[in-house]
């Protein structure tokens, strides 16, 4: 085992880099952490061969790459562009974590939590705010596991895109393009679904309790916000496993805790070796070997 001090360059699409990235990654033992802000794949270069051309052999795997930003495309960019500079074949490589905008170790955290109380191999679900980071997070990993999924947005030209994204990274995936333009719209959205994630932005009730009153097929609510209002009137923040007239809730809190726990199980991961990359899937795995 080597004994050089572990570092974790962070690399932020965002000018500012993350604090809450910074402080999580320092509470789960990181002894440096190099942030830079303002990463693009024009100058990342760079930044990856400071990573893999100062250590060798065993040392490289006391460096890793964090990649962050509340952007989750502009993140997507920077770590294929990371991908493209290392040198796997003489050992030039370290280990990289993928997770703008909180997005990968949110979404593993949530489907978790849903998968503790329902097959999600034959569940139907619907994801609220489908369209952003976390939602297309959550539809990926729930489409993996084999059910029927919605994604669920006020522009179905969106929805679709991303229903088309998701078919490309998992073969047979059952996705849907679900309008919720309108609260007209929530009966037929909701009909026979057993989960619920509402992954939306912060300050929208994207389903208002009376739109769920009567619907006998509904298990598991997950409403993401931690911000008031709530995304799924009824739903409290910190709710974990919490039943509410027959429906295994969770808050953002609820959920926030477990996302904390895979956050620093990534960061640890990264350590035990120089070639690991952790995207969603990767994320979602160790999420389901916490206790």
């Amino acid at each position: 085992m080597s004994d050089k001090p572990t570092i974790l360059v962070q690399l932020d699409t965002d000018p500012l880099p993350s604090v809450f990235d910074r402080v999580v990654a320092v509470d789960a033992g990181v002894q440096h952490v190099f942030s830079y802000g303002g990463v693009t794949p024009e100058n990342v270069v760079p930044l990856v061969h400071g990573c893999i051309f100062t250590r060798g052999g065993k040392d490289l795997s006391r460096t890793a790459i964090f990649v962050g930003g509340s952007d989750v495309a502009a993140g997507e960019a920077v770590l294929a562009e990371v991908k493209k500079h290392l040198i796997p074949q003489y050992g030039l490589s370290v280990s990289l974590l993928l997770d703008s905008n909180g997005s990968n170790t949110t979404a593993a955290a949530a489907v978790r939590a849903a998968g503790r109380h329902i097959d999600l191999s034959t569940a139907k679900s619907l994801v609220l705010g489908g369209t952003g980071p976390v939602g297309q997070r959550a539809v990926r990993l729930l489409a993996k596991a084999g059910g029927h999924v919605g994604v669920g947005s006020r522009r179905k030209d969106r929805a679709e895109a991303v229903c088309a994204a998701i078919s490309a990274h998992v073969p047979r995936a059952k996705v849907e393009a679900v309008s919720v333009s309108s609260s007209a719209d929530a009966p037929a959205a909701l009909e026979g679904c057993n989960l619920v994630i509402a992954a939306g932005a912060a300050g929208a009730v994207l389903l208002p309790k009376k739109y769920r009153a009567g619907n006998r097929s509904i298990r598991v609510l997950i409403d993401l916000n931690g911000v008031p209002p709530a995304g799924i009137e009824g739903i409290e923040p910190p709710d974990k496993g919490t039943d509410r007239d027959g429906v295994i809730c969770y808050g953002a809190l609820g959920v926030g805790g477990t996302k904390m726990k895979v956050h620093r199980a990534a960061i640890h991961k990264l350590f035990e070796a120089n070639n690991a990359v952790l995207d969603v899937e990767e994320v979602y795995n160790l999420a389901l070997q916490l206790p």
